[in-house]
């Protein structure tokens, strides 16, 4: 398979503290690319350096043969480039509809109208209704995303991603803080959305993570120490010896 997304010899440093160690790796069409490590091993900062939010000292960031390394996270999220994060990022003041119908708006190239409700427009309204259909929340569409539970609001994130009609998207924890049942329903979602588009995701929900990938990158002090199958990862003896006894599913 062709790759989607290339990254080559991407360093970033914090003053000495040196993040991200000539990181190298590909994303592939239609999988989910998984990206492990214990905490602080630098796998938001590299999310960041990908998406344009954080800018490399050295390296390039390839996506779909292009180089984007100098593109701004705008620029990148135009091209394509979707993600969400560890913490949620919706207009809790409005109504899950029209946080979507809003992304919409974003993605047809219109600004923002915060004074006049988007998902009055029918033709947005719409468009934000089919995507919280595809993610399980069309029944909670009038709730104020602020009211929502903390899985619906995960569930409200992908959706706004979505909205923008990603060609990748990069997804940070998108487990973080629910419970068995949400996690469950997540990783369903995430099943399906791979066939719209393939997934870079950093989780540290191991049982998650080798449900969902195809294969799996694994970063420690900012260096990846093994790429393989779930499978070659199971069965590395560095992956193990890395995570300090950290669980890796069986």
């Amino acid at each position: 398979m062709s790759a989607v997304l290339e990254l080559i010899g991407l360093n970033k440093a914090y003053g000495a503290l040196q993040v991200t160690r000539d990181v190298s790796l590909e994303v592939r069409a239609g999988e989910v690319h998984a990206l492990i490590g214990p905490n602080g091993a630098g796998k938001t900062t590299l999310i960041g350096q990908i998406s344009g939010a954080l800018r490399p000292e050295s390296g390039r960031v390839r996506f779909e043969g292009r180089d984007v390394s100098a593109l701004t996270l705008a620029e990148r999220a135009r091209a394509g480039l979707g993600r969400t994060f560890q913490i949620t990022q919706i207009l809790p003041e409005f109504t899950a509809l029209e946080n979507v119908a809003l992304a919409v708006q974003a993605h047809q190239g219109h600004s923002f109208r915060f004074f006049r409700a988007a998902a009055r427009d029918t033709r947005l309204n719409d468009a934000a209704m089919a995507v919280l259909a595809e993610v399980g929340l069309a029944e909670r569409a009038r709730v104020l995303a602020g009211a929502l539970s903390h899985g619906e609001r995960r569930s409200l994130e992908l959706a706004l991603a979505l909205a923008l009609q990603p060609k990748l998207l990069l997804l940070d924890e998108p487990m973080a803080g629910t419970g068995p049942a949400e996690t469950e329903h997540l990783v369903a979602l995430l099943k399906q959305v791979k066939q719209r588009c393939p997934l870079l995701l950093v989780e540290h929900d191991m049982a998650a993570v080798f449900e969902l990938a195809d294969r799996i990158s694994v970063l420690v002090y900012g260096e990846i120490i093994a790429t393989g199958t779930p499978e070659e990862i199971r069965a590395n003896a560095d992956v193990r010896a890395a995570y300090l006894g950290e669980e890796i599913p069986a």
